[in-house]
């Protein structure tokens, strides 16, 4: 037997381990290597890129203003339409068939019309209705305003772009709402939570860890969607490179100049939703850097089902009657 243990020792002496040889990957990366190369060097290399105009207005006063706009535009349409958005997934999800039929068409228009037709109809609103008059519905009206004044380029970009975005954080919102068990509504009834106190406290908290990742792309989405509003004249980043470039006839730089705005921003915003997404991850994932806990001490959690049987495991044995 020693004889025989003694010889598989000395054959796996004699095996060689050899690692995995990924050839494909190894291709790949050459490949990916190459192209970014020849990419960074014709961008370089290549004068019509004119990068003396790129840093000359990189930082120009009509830019940065752009810029702020753009910003401006896409928090307040993002907070407008997160809120129409939780309203509707609620109204959506509503036993009331009027709510929620109401609510499922807001989703489908919305959703089922371009975003540059809806910017267009906003802006134009005025063909279709001259004077937005308030009053007694059906009865007298007690106000009449002019709707060119209401509606400016800012007004319609600001209700195109919430407004879409509602009908998509809608369906966003309802399917994190969906995916919390319904045991988390039943418990709360059973506190005496109302179905509001239950959405707010118990429901929409869980919910946040499926509705941020979504939101932040959509956040993201919209940072870019703003560029659409060039069509109705608002002077945000895009529309201000565009007037630049329409006097001195230099189109490529200044969209690039745009173009370093937009991914700045971007990453900047990505960075953030990264940060929130860990934050609402807390109690879900484990802990990175941290180390399960070791069996048999103080943090491991020991069922209470085990209790009874270490009892009955420590009682004396009973000799069996005759």
């Amino acid at each position: 037997m020693a004889a025989v243990v003694e010889g598989r020792r000395n054959e796996e002496a004699d095996l060689r381990v050899v690692p995995a040889r990924f050839v494909g990957r190894w291709v790949a990366a050459v490949a990916v290597l190459g192209i970014l190369a020849m990419t960074i060097y014709a961008m370089f290399t290549n004068e019509r890129f004119h990068w003396d105009v790129v840093g000359e207005y990189l930082f120009a006063a009509p830019v940065i203003s752009g810029l702020g706009k753009t910003l401006m535009l896409t928090g307040i349409s993002m907070l407008i339409g997160v809120l129409l958005g939780i309203v509707v997934a609620v109204c959506r999800l509503s036993s009331n068939p009027i709510l929620s039929t109401a609510a499922w068409a807001y989703s489908w228009f919305f959703r089922g019309t371009p975003l540059m037709v809806q910017l267009l109809f906003w802006f134009f609103l005025a063909a279709l209705v001259p004077t937005i008059g308030l009053g007694v519905p059906f009865g007298p009206e007690l106000l009449s305003i002019d709707t060119n004044s209401v509606i400016s380029p800012f007004t319609a970009a600001l209700l195109g772009l919430s407004l879409n975005e509602g009908a998509y954080m809608g369906e966003i919102v309802r399917s994190g709402i969906r995916a919390i068990s319904p045991g988390q509504t039943e418990a709360a009834k059973a506190i005496g939570m109302s179905r509001l106190q239950t959405m707010r406290r118990v429901v929409l908290p869980q919910a946040m860890r499926v509705i941020i990742p979504p939101t932040g792309n959509e956040t993201i989405g919209m940072l870019k969607y703003t560029s659409l509003v060039i069509v109705i004249g608002y002077s945000e980043l895009l529309t201000s490179v565009s007037i630049i470039y329409s006097r001195n006839f230099q189109t490529i730089p200044l969209l690039i100049v745009a173009a370093i705005w937009y991914l700045a921003v971007t990453a900047v915003f990505s960075v953030g939703q990264h940060f929130i997404e860990r934050h609402f991850e807390r109690g879900f994932t484990p802990m990175k850097g941290k180390k399960p806990p070791t069996p048999g001490t103080a943090e491991t959690v020991v069922p209470s089902a085990a209790e009874p049987a270490a009892a009955q495991a420590n009682e004396p044995e009973l000799e069996p009657t005759k």
